[in-house]
């Protein structure tokens, strides 16, 4: 048996996130190597691991099967958090894929969620869209990390059920889930190389949406707003 599993920069931070001996669902699992890396690290961990293609979900279960995990690590197939009964975990990972699906299964699998104490998210695009969930659902930021692997920027987003203590203000509630909360406390190197890109796209933007024969004339102002937002952020970044 090869106890061995190679996760990404990326994974092994998500990993770090899952408490010992956490009984824990991988939504979209990737041929389960995060749900197998844990299990193999943490002889008290148990796993599900969720897939909705037979594809990956067929891959899972050999990744499961020749790490001899099969009594632990559990593969479903199925569509989001269906696969899972209320209270049956306690930890959701859902990393690798866009905020709005993220947003979509949390939301579609609400009535799974009553045991679920910490989500750990990574999502690649629309990480506001996450973040709003959370706001809205009572679960409580308590982590932010991003970091670059391969040219790509991931942010991991960790929040816990109903934490007393909320990361936002209300007056700067809609920057704080644009950029996010604790991200915005620290602003790293890949925090600036990321808003500078973004800074960019957003001026290419309204520049395309101004040439247009009709013109969005609220999306403009939303668009601007955002686009003064990353500025300052910017700028104040690099007074750090």
């Amino acid at each position: 048996m090869n106890n061995t599993i190679k996760l990404s920069e990326r994974l092994r931070t998500v990993a770090t996130f899952i408490t010992e001996g956490a009984v824990f669902a991988d939504i979209g699992s990737d041929h389960a190597y995060l749900p197998c890396y844990v299990c193999l690290n943490d002889g008290n961990a148990h796993a599900i691991a969720g897939e909705v293609k037979e594809g990956p979900f067929k891959s899972a279960l050999e990744t499961v099967n020749k790490h001899e995990l099969a009594a632990r690590v559990e593969v479903r197939l199925g569509d989001g958090l269906h696969i899972l009964h209320d209270g049956e975990v306690n930890q959701l990972v859902i990393a690798g894929m866009g905020g709005s699906l993220i947003r979509s299964i949390l939301e579609d699998g609400k009535d799974r969620l009553s045991g679920v104490q910490r989500i750990i998210t990574q999502p690649n695009v629309n990480e506001r869209n996450v973040r709003k969930w959370f706001y809205e659902n009572n679960y409580t930021i308590i982590c932010e990390k991003i970091l670059e692997e391969s040219g790509h920027i991931y942010e991991i987003i960790v929040a816990d059920k109903q934490v007393d203590k909320s990361p936002y203000t209300a007056e700067l509630l809609q920057e704080q889930l644009l950029f996010g909360p604790l991200l915005l406390e620290h602003k790293t190197e890949t925090f600036i190389k990321k808003w500078k890109k973004e800074l960019s796209k957003r001026i290419r933007v309204i520049d395309e949406m101004k040439k247009a024969k009709e013109q969005n004339q609220n999306k403009i102002s939303e668009f601007e707003k955002e686009l003064s937002w990353v500025q300052e952020v910017l700028k104040n970044g690099s007074e750090q």
